[in-house]
């Protein structure tokens, strides 16, 4: 039966890389795994791919996580035909060297990496409190060291640098972690870095750099299956059922950036977040 049996988790963002791996993953531990991508014709391969290797049920969910529409689309989607979730794993996330903006206006990393899975999880975080104890699992990075919350230009209006707009975005993911930690009981949320994994991440814009370095790391970088082995550990392990407000790497816990503890200015990003997803903010518990 595996030890996931009878749980439902959401993976966004996938039908590749780390997403896929993580999805087939936790599929083969018992699973009932139900995936997002962007192209329906690729997300229904990645859902055959993980049936085939011994999956079982795997749903399939279409959306572009960049438009706040298509979120809200997809959480009213996934709550009509998903009747529990046990486990979100925000995964999806993108790099762009050049400053690009969504359907909304937002500039598309801060929109992708952090309001998306802000704006999901509050939309699906009153089906995750009917599964207590459910788990929201963010996917962060180590750059989150080298993030700043720019509250005076948030959307680099006035300076934009693709590196600069990834680490603030990475930081994003754990500020917003830990401060959903502070604000629901009922529902763990962690964050974790999975490593230097060899994927497309951000082959769609890439830096001078990227393209220079990449080749001569690629032997060095994880699979994507060892990439994925912190998602699915933080996202399964019984000993972490009512560990929240986290950070791991490596399966293990570990201490973020100081400022990264930093309560109040989780709570103000909190609330720019709710402004511009149009949500009235959580009260802290």
């Amino acid at each position: 039966m595996g030890q996931m049996a009878g749980r439902t988790v959401l993976v966004t963002g996938g039908t590749g890389g780390i997403g896929k791996a993580t999805a087939l993953g936790l599929a083969t531990m018992g699973a009932h795994v139900a995936i997002t991508g962007r192209d329906r014709e690729r997300t229904e391969d990645a859902a055959r791919e993980i049936r085939a290797a011994g999956g079982g049920q795997v749903d399939v969910f279409v959306a572009d996580l960049s438009a706040q529409s298509e979120v809200r689309r997809l959480a009213d989607e996934v709550l009509q035909r998903l009747p529990g979730i046990d486990v979100l794993i925000n995964n999806v996330g993108g790099y762009w060297h050049t400053r690009q903006l969504t359907a909304d206006g937002l500039e598309r990393t801060f929109a992708l990496n952090h309001l998306a899975p802000f704006l999901l999880t509050n939309l699906l975080l009153g089906r995750l409190e009917q599964n207590t104890p459910a788990r929201v699992v963010t996917v962060s990075s180590n750059v989150q060291a080298m993030g700043r919350i720019d509250f005076d230009d948030i959307q680099g209006e006035r300076s934009y640098s693709g590196g600069r707009a990834y680490n603030q975005s990475k930081f994003a993911n754990l500020l917003f972690s830990y401060e959903l930690a502070r604000r629901t009981t009922s529902v763990t949320a962690n964050a974790l870095h999975p490593g230097v994994v060899r994927t497309s991440f951000g082959a769609e814009d890439p830096s001078g750099i990227q393209r220079w370095l990449v080749p001569y790391m690629w032997p060095f970088m994880k699979t994507p299956a060892q990439g994925a082995a912190t998602s699915i550990h933080v996202a399964s392990a019984p000993d972490l059922q009512h560990v929240t407000g986290r950070y791991f790497a490596n399966s293990k816990p570990k201490r973020s950036a100081k400022h990264s503890y930093d309560e109040a200015a989780a709570a103000q990003l909190w609330q720019v977040s709710a402004d511009l997803v149009g949500l009235a903010a959580l009260p802290r518990v």
